[in-house]
């Protein structure tokens, strides 16, 4: 936890960006009848029935410092997923960096055996020397702050039937446009110095 939080406190360096990863699914469903339009003083009415269509994965990079967040849908979420999700960040939107601080979760599909199981071993070490990864602790998914981008993303985005994966897409390709172009950040307040205060119950009892 703390080493997370002093990862949380280095100034904003575009050469060495502290990025905040996390995924999350969505159910995909579609409606089974069409949706009563909102008119002068009616609401849009909607069935109660629905029918499922699979599960959609979202990839969400969020770089508090400087208000940029950059999502990816897809099928699924397996380890060659996650390493193309890597890769994008890496070559695509900080491709200037010279190493990249990636704070995620120990989720088993976020090891370096991901990289060599998406690419030829070659690739995989050039993309993994990209990167410095920061693992919050078990228990302790709520140090990401790409968890509170995701929240943001669900309410503002996704809480409603969507029924297919190109809808998906477009429908967050269009949150991240706008969220980006606001430069939304994070107010991160958070400190080690507060946790060694309000989490004092975690951390070893020293008897003098």
């Amino acid at each position: 936890m703390e080493q997370v939080l002093d990862v949380y406190k280095r100034p904003y360096n575009d050469r060495f960006p502290v990025i905040c990863m996390d995924e999350s699914p969505k159910q995909l469903i579609k409606e089974t009848r069409t949706p009563v339009p909102m008119k002068p003083g009616q609401e849009t009415r909607v069935d109660f029935e629905y029918e499922r269509c699979g599960v959609a994965n979202i990839f969400l990079a969020s770089e508090p410092l400087k208000g940029k967040r950059y999502v990816n849908v897809t099928e699924r979420k397996t380890k060659v997923d996650w390493a193309e999700f890597i890769r994008k960040i890496a070559d695509e939107w900080y491709s200037d960096a010279e190493k990249i601080t990636l704070v995620m979760d120990n989720l088993a599909t976020h090891k370096a055996s991901a990289l060599y199981e998406a690419f030829p071993p070659k690739e995989a070490k050039r993309i993994w020397d990209r990167f410095e990864f920061v693992y919050t602790p078990k228990h302790g998914s709520w140090l990401n702050m790409a968890e509170i981008e995701l929240n943001v993303l669900m309410g503002q985005c996704l809480k409603r039937r969507i029924s297919n994966l190109g809808i998906m897409e477009k429908e967050v390709t269009a949150w991240q446009t706008h969220r980006n172009n606001k430069t939304a950040k994070i107010n991160w307040q958070f400190t080690n110095a507060d946790a060694r205060i309000k989490l004092a119950r975690l951390y070893p009892t020293i008897i003098d």
